[in-house]
């Protein structure tokens, strides 16, 4: 309580120059960029005057080209990416063939002992039916 109360002295202590002073410094940078803003939708409104013409004359080439660039570079991004997966893949498969064992090798073998479980189940489902149904 006693710093919100230094705090609101502290606010009161300024001399009135130093209050002056800041008062006309944002003043003066809200103007210039309030100046800046006004500037800068001048120049859109008519560099969008000038260029729709242009855009509707050659929309015709221009809209072929802008999808052919964009399926282009997404084809070749994609290409990229899947040969970044693929060499990454072929890296963690060699590293877990030579033994290094590599992250998530260890549930890839729990993955593998439970299929194989599994398989061992209906292996022995599958011998005690063909048994139940030669015996009948």
């Amino acid at each position: 309580m006693a710093e919100l109360h230094q705090s609101q002295q502290l606010g009161k202590r300024q001399p009135r120059s130093q209050q002056i002073v800041k008062a006309t410094t944002a003043a003066t940078a809200g103007g210039s960029f309030l100046v800046l803003s006004g500037l800068t939708l001048t120049a859109t409104v008519i560099l969008l005057t000038i260029a729709t013409p242009l855009l509707v004359l050659f929309s015709p080439v221009i809209v072929p080209a802008v999808i052919t660039v964009s399926l282009l570079l997404m084809g070749f991004l994609a290409s990229g990416g899947f040969g970044v997966a693929g060499i990454t893949v072929m890296s963690w498969i060699y590293g877990y063939a030579t033994g290094r064992h590599p992250p998530g090798a260890d549930q890839l073998d729990q993955a593998r002992m439970k299929l194989a479980c599994k398989a061992r189940e209906m292996k022995d489902r599958a011998e005690q039916f063909g048994h139940q149904v030669t015996i009948s």
